[in-house]
């Protein structure tokens, strides 16, 4: 049985780009890393027990998706700051929110979301997790 998910990939039409939202506002860490395959050097954004693949989207690495584009993810990631202080961090970064704050519902149950976009377009979820009650 499936038990997790253990990374994703995500094409960028500007890696740069990418790679300074993803570490500078929400705070992943940059990893290089050499395939088993002794291809070139590839990077990833790490949080928690997580990583996210970059793809450069004029050359993605191979195998890739059917349709390796950039702006075609829709992600929800988990914080343990308040969704408020994910508002601040936006705004001073000059980010716009697209939506929210907002009650959603999660895998494992309630949540409170703001949501993002980034350099690509993709839609980024960022929400506390909730008890039964509503408290995060």
């Amino acid at each position: 049985m499936i038990t997790a998910i253990d990374h994703i990939v995500l094409t960028s039409a500007d890696v740069d780009k990418t790679i300074a939202f993803y570490c500078e506002v929400l705070g992943m860490e940059l990893q290089t890393f050499s395939p088993p395959d002794g291809s070139a050097p590839r990077r990833a954004l790490c949080f928690g027990l997580q990583k996210i693949n970059i793809h450069d989207g004029a050359a993605p690495y191979v195998p890739h998706a059917r349709n390796p584009v950039s702006g075609a993810v829709d992600i929800c990631l988990l914080s343990d700051h308040p969704v408020a202080d994910w508002q601040h961090r936006f705004a001073e970064h000059g980010i716009a929110v697209e939506h929210g704050p907002v009650a959603k519902t999660g895998a494992t149950g309630p949540l409170w979301s703001v949501y993002v976009r980034d350099p690509d377009g993709n839609l980024i979820e960022i929400s506390n997790q909730l008890d039964d009650a509503g408290e995060s």
